[in-house]
């Protein structure tokens, strides 16, 4: 009968025998490698998948009410008293900002604090034969949507949603019941935001060539690396540093799977409406100056006389407060019936972030039930 190994009597692990440590060190990278090697296509396939294959999805159950030509208009809740609209912002994204995610969404805010019936703007990527519609055509469109809500609503603008907002309420203040601005740009001489240095900083003919780049729309991808280029080590470089750190956090893979299938996906925009966007509200101030003519009449912010709440962020660097609370100069709204509020946060955050749907949200929902 052989010998036994002394080694194996001994009940010494191989590893510690100096005569094995070459193989000990090679079978430790071995399995580091694979454990990398596994990471890393781990962290491949997130990206494509960020970057190529999520959709932005609404959150909330909604049904279709309308099919209109530049949008759908979903509808929450149940018919009864003054619907409220959500006119989710025409501004390069889709209305999933205002349905982001189950638990953190401002239609389900909402819902749960007093506004019972919610119809939501849902912009549609605009098409190669809508590249020469105007903002009358969408002005036109939001009017539709009203007339279908009964005629009058509470009406939420968002961002560039609160100027289209504004301009309704200006044009045809019979329907419109009370008016919530949240990070709308109203007065967009005022502050010193990124946004207004680049619109003044740039000649037109610098957006008339992206328009032209995009065979007269504005494309998304434009819009997205602009937006980006706002903040390049972020995007370019930390957010893939993150993504990697964390490629084996479900929680986390899903909270940035869900930001991404919407931020990622940006919509397309007709060139026509998007260069007198650029022109006439930006460079210009048309609106705030009552020199923007809107279905055929200059439009006078002081004919809004309903209620109104004045949202904006303190840390908002696309729509700085100063070019929401500005609003105030310029309505016609009594001041003991204006609201004007600053919370914490930057722009998205305003009408996605979950503190500020937790906290902030649902004072203007009960605000907005009692007009």
């Amino acid at each position: 009968m052989p010998k036994e190994s002394s080694i194996k009597s001994a009940g010494i692990p191989l590893p510690s025998v100096p005569a094995f440590w070459p193989m000990a060190m090679a079978m430790t990278m071995f399995e580091d490698g694979a454990a990398l090697y596994a990471k890393n296509l781990k962290f491949v396939e997130e990206e494509v998948k960020i970057h190529d294959e999520l959709r932005p999805i609404l959150a909330t159950p909604n049904q279709l009410r309308l099919d209109l030509r530049t949008m759908a208009l979903r509808d929450y809740g149940q018919p009864g008293g003054v619907p409220t609209l959500i006119d989710a912002p025409h501004a390069g994204h889709t209305a999933m900002i205002a349905d982001y995610h189950d638990g953190q969404s401002l239609v389900q805010t909402l819902l749960a604090n007093g506004v019972g019936h919610v119809a939501l703007t849902d912009w549609k990527s605009a098409t190669d034969d809508m590249k020469d519609l105007e903002i009358d055509n969408y002005l036109a469109e939001v009017v539709v949507a009203i007339d279908d809500l009964g005629g009058r609503v509470n009406l939420v603008g968002l961002c560039q949603g609160g100027w289209v907002s504004a301009m309704i309420a200006a044009r045809f203040p019979e329907k419109v019941n009370s008016l919530v601005l949240a990070g709308a740009p109203i007065d967009t001489d005022a502050g010193d935001g990124a946004i207004k240095r680049m619109a003044h900083q740039s000649p037109i003919s610098f957006y008339q060539e992206l328009v032209t780049l995009g065979g007269g729309l504005m494309k998304g991808k434009f819009m997205l690396q602009g937006w980006k280029n706002m903040n390049p080590e972020q995007h370019y470089i930390q957010d893939h540093i993150d993504l990697y750190e964390h490629i084996g956090d479900p929680a986390y893979l899903a909270k940035e799977e869900t930001f991404e299938s919407w931020y990622e996906n940006p919509i397309d925009l007709p060139g026509r409406w998007y260069l007198q966007v650029i022109s006439q509200l930006f460079k210009e101030n048309r609106l705030a100056k009552g020199e923007f003519v809107g279905l055929g009449r200059k439009l006078n912010l002081r004919n809004i006389t309903c209620p109104a709440y004045l949202l904006a962020g303190a840390a908002d660097d696309i729509t700085t407060p100063e070019q929401v609370l500005d609003a105030a100069k310029y309505l016609g709204t009594a001041k003991d019936r204006i609201v004007q509020k600053t919370v914490p946060g930057g722009h998205i955050g305003l009408f996605m972030g979950a503190r500020t749907l937790k906290e902030h949200w649902p004072q203007i929902a009960q605000w907005i039930a009692a007009q």
